[in-house]
């Protein structure tokens, strides 16, 4: 297999470079590039212009919302554009079950307590056995927690654009059929891409749907929930509690009554820390130039019609 020369950018970096060069590629100047391996966070440090030589360009995060904003892969519709989706489910999915766990526990109010209130705690603590859990956008993070969900006795609905059949899923049905799920099930979890089309996926109407002990678990992006609407149904009691990673607007700010709420759980953003996620990329970065230099399908490839 011949070498592929690759660009890393915005500059060096040596874990990815040991990771191309260990996939049998060679780190090069952009100018002498065929890929470019990306590894900033911020569109607009991106490159205004890529080399005509340039076939592939791999971004470093799993939602790209930011970087069709910026118009960055509209420049080159001809280049195959990947993002790290899927390199950061395992990490990402562990903490959707423990903030799942904790809610359905009741871990926060009881470790926040200063008393023995053990007989209130009996009619709180709930369990995963025996419950149905929805998945809201089954892709990698979905298919990472389902068998952790499945470990501990619960049955999970997958939910994924096409309705395709979602491995260990009991049921997997297509984006349109949302409102139908969200009634049959006791939890959900949110995991599903940031775009115009799944903005406020959970709003007023769907959050009716859940029932007085369902918690909602957003991993994804904090505009896909609809706050007021969250805050308003956690307030009535209407459902069980939320676990957030991610809100809007974000970062929360201080007084929100997010903070406050008693079956609220909030976590900064922080399922896939750096420490977890560099060698995540730089493990995805490594298999996507093997692919590359093979001529094999790339893992994460975006769909610019989708918008991931």
């Amino acid at each position: 297999m011949p070498a592929v020369p690759v660009a890393l950018g915005p500059g060096p970096d040596p874990l990815l470079s040991d990771a191309i060069t260990a996939a049998g590629s060679t780190v090069v100047p952009l100018a002498d590039a065929h890929a470019l391996v990306w590894a900033g966070n911020d569109p607009a440090e991106f490159p205004g212009e890529l080399p005509d030589a340039i076939r592939w360009v791999q971004l470093p995060s799993a939602g790209v919302e930011a970087w069709f904003a910026a118009g960055v892969m509209q420049r080159r519709p001809d280049v195959v554009w990947t993002s790290s989706a899927g390199a950061f489910a395992a990490t990402v999915a562990e903490h959707t079950l423990a903030l799942l766990l904790a809610g359905v526990r009741a871990l926060p109010e009881q470790a926040s307590a200063t008393t023995w209130r053990q007989r209130e705690f009996f009619g709180k603590v709930g369990t995963l056995r025996g419950s149905r859990v929805a998945i809201l956008g089954a892709g990698g993070i979905g298919r990472a927690l389902i068998p952790m969900l499945t470990a501990v006795g619960a049955t999970v609905v997958a939910v994924n654009r096409s309705g395709s059949p979602v491995d260990g899923a009991a049921e997997t049905l297509p984006a349109d059929r949302v409102d139908d799920v969200l009634a049959s099930v006791d939890h959900v979890v949110v995991a599903a891409p940031a775009t115009a089309a799944t903005r406020h996926l959970i709003g007023a109407d769907q959050l009716a749907r859940l029932r007085p002990h369902s918690w909602v678990i957003n991993v994804a992006r904090g505009p896909l929930v609809d706050t007021d609407a969250l805050v308003d149904a956690l307030r009535a009691g209407r459902i069980g509690g939320a676990g957030l990673d991610v809100t809007d607007p974000e970062p929360l700010p201080d007084g929100h009554p997010l903070w406050t709420l008693p079956n609220v759980i909030v976590t900064p953003h922080c399922s896939n820390p750096p420490s977890l996620r560099a060698p995540a990329y730089a493990e995805h970065v490594a298999e996507n130039v093997r692919r590359f230099a093979a001529g094999d399908d790339l893992l994460a490839r975006i769909d610019p019609a989708a918008g991931y």
